[in-house]
C-alpha cells in the first residue's frame, strides 16, 4: 500500500465550495493504513442555515420551475457521470471505508449509477388520479414534492445509500442536503463536482460534512427542513424521531438488523455454505442486512459448521486496493474495537469459537483488520445472538424443527432481512410468510435491485428504500375539488 497525499475538502453549498464558517476541519483516516488521507470542513449551525436557504431558494425557483422530464434528464446525467468517473469514485470509496476495490468498482458504484438512472425514468411518471365522488364535482389529486430533504447516510455504503435517497428525492422535485458520515465523506463531496458538471441548478444538491451529533442534529431540528431520510443504527434513529417531533417532519428510517439465515435439513449444502458466507462476510459484515445469525437444523449442524469453519479460515484479509482482495479492513479503529469486544463477549458467555476470533495483520503492521469469525453453540440469550455487531462475526444457533426455527428467527427486536435455504418450495413460501422481516431471500442472500423495495419491520425502521414504493416518501398528496354545478 502506498501513501496517499492528504486531500483538502470544503462544504458544497449552492454549487459553491466553501470553508466551514468556524474554520474547523475533521480528519478522514484510511482504515487499511491508519493514515490521514483528507481534511474535510466541519460544518456548524450557520453552515446548515446556508444550505437550507440555498435548497429552499432552488425549490421555490429554478428547480421547481423545471419540467419533470427536464429533471429526469439531469438525474440521468448524474448516473452517467458516476460511471464515467467510476475508477476515481471506487478508489475514494475504498480509501475511506476499507472495502475491497472489487466491491467498490464492480458493485457499489454501478449500483449507485443504476439507482439514479432508474429514478430519472420515474421523474415524469409521478401522477395523481381522478376520483368519482358524490355530487357534481371534478375531484382529483396532485402528488407534489415535500420540499427540502435532509439525507443522512452512514459509513458502510457511503455513495450507494446516498443514491438511494438523493435519486428519488430529486425525481419527485425536492431539493437535498446530503450529510455523509464523518468517516466517509469523500464520495458524497465528489457528487458536488458532478452536480456542477451536469448543470444541476445551484442549491438543488448540497453536501454538508461534520459530526452527526452536531451537524446531523442541526438538520433534524431545523424548521426549514421538511423531511429526514436516515440510514443508520436504531439508537440514532430513535433520537431523530424525537428531534423531528417538534417540527413534525416527515421521516423515514432504515435502521439496524440481526438477520437470521435459516438452513433447513433438505437444503443444498454447498449453495447454503456460499450463501451463509456471503450473507455475513460481504462488506466485512458491515451491512445492515447481514445474515449475522445462522440458524441450522440439528441434524446437519455438525457437518455444516465444520464446512463453514473450513471455508471461513480460507478467507484472508488483504490490501483493499488490490483487485484480488475480497476481504478488507473494518471501517475504523472504533468499529474494530467494538467488534473485538463482541468477540470477547462470545467467548466469555460460552459460545464455541470455530474460526477467526481476533485482529489480524496483513504484513504492514497497520490497519483495522479483523479475522472472519464464526461461533457455534450460541444460545438465544447470548449477547452475540441479540445485539447488532456490524462486523464479520457469525453466531450459529441450532433448531430441532421448522416452528422452532421460525420462533428463534423472530425472537429479536429487529426485522430487516432474513434468508431460508431449502429444496422444498412449500416450506420456502411458508417460512417466508412467517418471518417478520422486510426482505426474505430464498436460496440466495444479499441480492438487491433498485426496482425492489428494501426496509425494515419492528425496530429496523419504517419506510422503504428503492422501487416505486420509495416515491411516496418524497411526495405529499393534495386533493382538488372543482364545483361543476351550473
Amino acid at each position: 500500500m502506498t501513501t496517499t497525499a492528504v486531500m483538502r475538502k470544503q462544504l458544497f453549498i449552492n454549487n459553491e465550495w466553501r470553508d466551514a464558517a468556524g474554520g474547523k476541519t475533521l480528519e478522514v483516516v484510511n482504515p487499511a493504513t491508519e493514515e490521514v488521507i483528507a481534511e474535510v470542513a466541519s460544518a456548524e449551525k450557520s453552515d446548515v442555515d446556508a444550505a437550507v436557504a440555498a435548497a429552499r431558494a432552488a425549490f421555490d425557483g429554478p428547480w421547481g420551475k423545471l419540467s419533470a422530464r427536464e429533471r429526469g434528464r439531469l438525474i440521468w446525467k448524474i448516473g452517467e457521470k458516476l460511471m464515467e468517473r467510476a475508477d476515481e469514485m471506487a478508489r475514494l470509496e475504498t480509501l475511506h471505508n476499507g472495502k475491497p476495490i472489487f466491491e467498490s468498482r464492480q458493485i457499489e458504484i454501478p449500483a449507485a449509477a443504476e439507482c439514479l438512472e432508474y429514478y430519472a425514468g420515474w421523474a415524469d411518471k409521478i401522477m395523481g388520479e381522478t376520483i368519482p365522488v358524490k355530487g357534481n364535482y371534478l375531484t382529483y389529486t396532485l402528488r407534489e414534492p415535500i420540499g427540502v430533504v435532509a439525507a443522512i447516510v452512514p459509513w458502510n455504503f457511503p455513495l450507494l445509500l446516498a443514491a438511494w435517497k438523493v435519486a428519488p428525492a430529486l425525481a419527485c422535485g425536492n431539493t437535498v442536503i446530503l450529510k455523509p458520515a464523518s468517516q466517509t465523506p469523500l464520495t458524497a463531496l465528489a457528487l458536488g463536482d458532478i452536480a456542477i458538471e451536469v448543470g444541476l441548478p445551484p442549491g438543488v444538491l448540497n453536501v454538508v460534512t461534520g459530526p452527526g451529533a452536531s451537524v446531523g442534529q442541526a438538520l433534524v431540528e431545523h424548521p426549514g427542513i421538511d423531511k429526514i431520510a436516515f440510514t443508520g443504527d436504531t439508537t440514532t434513529g430513535k433520537s431523530i424521531m424525537r428531534g423531528a417531533a417538534e417540527t413534525l417532519k416527515t421521516i423515514t428510517l432504515e435502521l439496524g438488523g440481526k438477520s437470521p439465515n435459516i438452513v433447513l435439513s433438505d437444503a443444498d449444502i454447498d449453495a447454503a455454505l456460499r450463501g451463509v458466507a456471503i450473507g455475513i462476510f460481504y462488506g466485512k459484515g458491515e451491512v445492515c442486512a447481514a445474515g449475522s445469525r445462522l440458524l441450522v437444523d440439528t441434524s446437519i449442524k455438525n457437518e455444516f459448521i465444520d464446512k463453514l469453519a473450513a471455508r471461513t479460515k480460507k478467507m484472508v484479509p488483504g490490501d483493499p486496493l488490490d483487485p484480488k482482495t475480497r476481504f478488507g479492513s473494518v471501517s475504523s479503529q472504533k468499529q474494530m474495537e467494538t467488534v473485538l469486544r463482541y468477540i470477547a463477549a462470545g467467548k466469555s458467555e460460552g459460545a464455541t469459537l470455530v474460526a477467526g476470533g481476533g485482529r489480524t495483520d496483513i504484513g504492514t503492521g497497520k490497519g483495522y483488520f479483523v479475522q472472519p469469525t464464526v461461533f457455534a453453540d450460541v444460545t438465544q440469550d447470548m449477547t452475540i445472538a441479540r445485539e447488532e455487531i456490524f462486523g464479520p462475526v457469525l453466531a450459529a444457533i441450532e433448531f430441532a424443527d421448522l416452528d422452532e426455527a421460525i420462533a428463534k428467527a423472530n425472537d429479536t427486536q429487529y426485522g430487516l432481512a432474513a434468508g431460508v435455504w431449502t429444496r422444498d418450495i412449500k416450506k420456502a413460501h411458508y417460512v417466508a410468510r412467517k418471518l417478520q422481516a422486510g426482505t426474505v431471500w430464498v436460496n440466495t442472500y444479499n441480492v438487491y435491485d433498485t426496482a425492489a423495495p428494501f426496509g425494515g419491520y419492528k425496530q429496523s425502521g419504517f419506510g422503504r428504500e428503492m422501487s416505486a414504493h420509495a416515491l411516496q416518501h418524497y411526495t405529499q398528496v393534495k386533493s382538488v375539488w372543482v364545483d361543476l354545478n351550473m
